[in-house]
């Protein structure tokens, strides 16, 4: 088994849509259409940028995100894009994370974070969950200004833990990120809490996960 766990950070570890959660009686009736548009257009903005060959970072096309999913559910009030994207800074941590992370550093295990986050937004959502102690590296794209599924990304984890792909199990929610870490050799784990199709079937993950509680004892 792998000894280094390393975790996407947006909707694996951290509720992308607890943001909304948080004003959700001032948003109104659409307030789930318009998270559900936020998180499409903020990833979408990471693709297409990293295959034009531009960047920007992810904080930058949050907010583009949130500007596009506000103008499209006019019916959210624009006055909350502030608390928004605070709430977004603060983003609270799945319940299943915090004990997962806790249980793989009590085995021994190393853990970290690969994420598209900028650095100070991550720091933000770990310091707000309080995962920081369980954690031994936290990742971020933005030092080679490029976005996943980008290959030399995943390499990140490699360089910094001085490791082969093998050594890796890289845990995600997004079936797609899971595909791009398979693909370079890392044990993946999809977390699908959505309980979404399969897809992307020449690249399956080593297992596939409710949630993360089950994670410590796959050992």
């Amino acid at each position: 088994m792998p000894s280094i766990f390393v975790f996407d950070a947006y909707g694996t570890l951290f509720d992308v849509h607890a943001a909304i959660a948080r004003y959700r009686g001032e948003a109104g009736a659409e307030a789930d259409r318009m998270s559900d548009i936020w998180r499409l257009k903020q990833l979408e903005y990471t693709w297409t940028l990293t295959l034009a060959g531009h960047y920007a970072d992810f904080w930058t096309l949050t907010e583009r995100a949130l500007d596009h999913a506000l103008a499209r559910v006019p019916s959210v009030p624009k006055a909350l894009k502030a608390k928004l994207l605070d709430a977004y800074f603060q983003l609270d941590a799945f319940p299943d994370a915090r004990a997962a992370l806790r249980a793989l550093k009590e085995k021994g295990h190393k853990t970290g974070i690969l994420s598209n986050g900028a650095p100070n937004m991550l720091k933000g959502a770990v310091d707000a969950a309080g995962i920081g102690a369980n954690l031994d590296a936290v990742l971020s794209v933005d030092v080679l200004k490029m976005f996943k599924p980008r290959p030399e990304v995943y390499r990140l984890v490699t360089d910094h833990y001085k490791c082969k792909p093998a050594d890796v199990t890289f845990v995600s929610s997004n079936r797609w990120d899971v595909m791009a870490a398979v693909s370079v050799g890392f044990r993946g784990i999809w977390v699908n809490r959505s309980k979404a199709p399969d897809e992307y079937f020449d690249f399956p993950p080593a297992q596939t996960l409710g949630d993360l509680s089950a994670l410590a004892t796959l050992d």
